[in-house]
């Protein structure tokens, strides 16, 4: 609809997990390396996980693009199933008869191609996604799938992707076997200001025109702190901010702008108001007071404030605690002087009545002979 204006050749910002506008962030790069790397050693399990919106499906999709020499594959995308459902889906997704086999059947044949393949020099593969709402003991089964093996390796390697629930699950005590067997283990964490911003021009940029649309810092800031750097909300937010300045017939997403477009949205509400996050639904006038303030950094700041005010309890205690030892040394001096004192007291008083008793005899004995 805009693309003309902004003399783009395609949308910026569409939600389609398309590997041609990947932008790869620290955290995207290390995964896709370290994906890259089990793939082609041939690893038993690989894990990947990472939020909803963060980039997971676009991280595998790309890999896929890079065609495998002698990868056999199978994608396996709907994972709400029961034992069998799966094990049919796995079988049909490499291209095997299904129809009217029981889970035996499944398994038997499942076996038979792997070993095929396997002696063909292929390397069969099967992706997961969506793998979070798989129960324990459905991922108890995939890893029995991962029993399958000649007397030389393994004959299927498995990717398991899913969101971060998935971590939670395999931490489950039934499931250590399978926990012992992730070989690649990543996690894709949302994205930075910085990143953020580069993202953003990284899409404008393969979309045909780089500077498309102009954001200022304070646009950024807002994006940032309702997106949270999550960049399936980021291309939310660029998508009807593109649209709000083409309306606009404008070439910059001004601060006024994207606190419209958040207001109408009600973003914390519609994309955050899980009850998971802590935070309150958006109104408009929270939008509002944003101001361009970056969390992260204001997050950053905060820790920093805390660590400084826990060294001052610290140091206060330990001060309190030395004076209070020094307190009781003092009381025990004081209380040793005191019966020092008393004991020179007693002494003095027991000299002075022996010697006023011995003053009493001699003045008694010389009265005694004057009187004679």
């Amino acid at each position: 609809m805009y693309e003309a204006f902004f003399r783009l050749q395609k949308k910026p910002f569409e939600l389609i997990p398309d590997p041609e506008f990947i932008y790869l962030s620290r955290s995207h790069k290390k995964a896709l390396t370290y994906l890259d790397y089990g793939i082609r050693e041939r690893v038993g399990f690989i894990l990947l996980t990472g939020e909803v919106g963060s980039g997971k499906t676009t991280i595998i999709r790309d890999l896929l693009n890079k065609r495998y020499e002698r990868v056999v594959l199978a994608k396996i995308f709907n994972t709400r199933v029961n034992s069998e459902q799966l094990l049919a889906m796995i079988n049909d997704d490499f291209g095997l008869p299904v129809a009217g086999k029981d889970k035996v059947s499944l398994l038997r044949e499942l076996n038979d191609f792997l070993l095929e393949q396997y002696a063909l020099g292929n390397h069969p593969m099967l992706i997961i996604d969506e793998a979070q709402n798989l129960e324990a003991d459905l991922l108890e089964e995939i890893r029995m799938l991962s029993n399958l093996e000649s007397a030389h390796g393994k004959l299927l390697q498995i990717v398991l992707v899913g969101q971060p629930e998935l971590r939670e699950t395999l931490a489950r005590p039934e499931l250590l076997q399978l926990r012992q067997r992730i070989s690649i283990n990543c996690h894709l964490k949302a994205l930075s200001l910085d990143e953020m911003s580069e993202y953003i021009e990284h899409r404008m940029t393969v979309a045909g025109n780089k500077e498309a649309l102009t954001f200022p810092p304070g646009t950024l800031d807002l994006v940032y702190q309702f997106s949270r750097g999550i960049p399936r909300l980021v291309n939310i937010i660029c998508d009807f901010l593109m649209l709000s300045a083409f309306a606009e017939e404008s070439n910059v997403a001004s601060v006024e702008m994207a606190r419209d477009v958040l207001g109408d949205l009600e973003f914390e509400q519609h994309f955050w108001g899980d009850g998971k996050t802590g935070t309150r639904p958006a109104t408009e006038d929270a939008v509002r007071m944003a101001g361009g303030a970056d969390s992260e950094r204001l997050s950053a700041a905060l820790s920093e404030v805390c660590a400084t005010l826990a060294l001052l309890r610290e140091d206060f205690n330990s001060h309190v605690a030395k004076v209070d030892t020094e307190v009781a040394q003092l009381g025990r001096s004081v209380a040793g002087l005191g019966a020092a004192l008393e004991q020179i007291r007693e002494q003095a008083v027991q000299e002075v009545n022996v010697e006023g008793g011995f003053v009493r005899r001699l003045f008694g004995s010389s009265a005694a002979n004057g009187s004679k």
